[in-house]
């Protein structure tokens, strides 16, 4: 039995057990007096929109797709074009794409005036931040791993994504060479993102030489490199990423300044030297056991009084965040080589491997990256705490 009050398949007792709010939430009556108390409407209209974006998510970011693999925003970036304009190198039916630029409109990156399209200030964000176009056309591959939720996350599927997975030499890469093209133009496009935020978020002064491990071809230490001009800096990552290092640091004028270590840090020893050492996107590509191995081989390679730098996207543990718990969390599912952890769990890892004075830096773009940064310990600081 139902009450009717208490929503569809919900007993009034069970209903009981909750806090009160929710048991308001449960109530269809309580919905309908706020539709009826114009205060009360306004809040309900609010929550009532934020629930359909949640159920209409999926459409949104199909309608998106096609607008990026249309290339409509980027004929709009040119200028105004009418609809016809738009239809006609797409090859898409006019009235089809009507429908398409209605939802570009209802996205908020493109509108009509006057009989033209033309881009809004957040059509022209989208194509110019880096790395979200790159996402955008990379979603496909995801979105085949999601098409029965349910099966995914009762771990009774083989997701593609971790078929193809660059960095553990999954066997789809070679066998669809476009898919993994779009992931490296993703990890390209976005690097530098990345890096401005890691920038802004940690004080890399005073460090003499920075040691990148898990760096792919130097998109981080380039941009170190430019801000601090006097540090030196160490590239250690596989051997297929130095020909694209050896270009990015050559191009950049830096190979004077950057010493690129091939090797793998799952066996191979770090190498020593460096006062800082920065893991930028790479923890989340890999399991626990291999991340605490990894922390401790960091903290082995530097000195005492060496710094470690984490910078990537992060859960938001108690608060979850609705971009990292949600699109990384379950990206990283599908690769089923890591996971999306919170900053604290990232802060226990550190002191697990030996580290001290852990604090962390909440990114002001978390979807882009935030960052954890920690300390090995002197030896009388060690001696002490003992």
């Amino acid at each position: 039995m139902t009450d009717a009050a208490s929503g569809p398949g919900v007993t009034p007792a069970r209903r009981g057990r909750q806090p009160w709010a929710v048991r308001l939430g449960l109530s269809p009556r309580f919905h309908a007096f706020c539709a009826r108390v114009p205060g009360m409407r306004r809040i309900a209209r609010r929550e009532g929109a934020a629930l359909f974006d949640i159920v209409q998510g999926f459409v949104q970011s199909q309608a998106l797709l096609a607008l990026v693999e249309l290339r409509v925003l980027h004929r709009l970036a040119e200028g105004p074009a009418a609809l016809a304009a738009l239809a006609g190198p797409a090859g898409v039916p006019l009235d089809r794409m009507t429908v398409l630029a209605q939802a570009g409109a209802g996205l908020g990156l493109m509108e009509s005036r006057g009989g033209m399209w033309r881009l809004t200030v957040r059509g022209a964000a989208f194509l110019t931040v880096p790395g979200l176009e790159a996402m955008v056309r990379h979603h496909p591959v995801l979105y085949r791993d999601l098409a029965d939720p349910v099966a995914f996350f009762r771990g009774e599927t083989q997701p593609e994504l971790a078929g193809f997975w660059p960095y553990v030499f999954g066997a789809g890469a070679a066998e669809d060479p476009g898919l993994a093209q779009r992931y490296s133009d993703l990890m390209a496009d976005s690097q530098g993102l990345v890096a401005a935020d890691t920038l802004r978020l940690v004080d890399l002064r005073g460090v003499a030489h920075l040691m990148d491990v898990g760096g792919g071809t130097g998109a981080f230490l380039a941009a170190v490199g430019a801000a601090h001009p006097t540090m030196r800096m160490t590239l250690f990552d596989l051997p297929a990423v130095v020909p694209g290092a050896v270009a990015r640091f050559a191009a950049a004028g830096l190979s004077d300044r950057v010493t690129i270590a091939p090797g793998s840090f799952r066996d191979d020893l770090l190498p020593q030297g460096a006062d800082a050492i920065s893991l930028v996107r790479v923890l989340y590509d890999h399991a626990d056991a291999t991340v605490i191995n990894l922390l401790r081989a960091v903290h082995d390679a530097l000195p005492p009084g060496g710094r470690v730098v984490v910078s990537e996207p992060m859960s938001g543990g108690e608060s979850p965040d609705p971009a990292t718990d949600v699109y990384f969390s379950v990206y990283t599912l599908a690769m089923q080589t890591g996971r999306t952890r919170s900053a604290a769990e990232i802060a226990a890892l550190l002191g697990k491997a030996g580290f001290s004075s852990v604090q962390i830096h909440k990114g002001f773009r978390p979807f882009v990256t935030s960052a954890v940064t920690a300390t090995r310990p002197n030896v009388e600081d060690v001696q002490k705490s003992v």
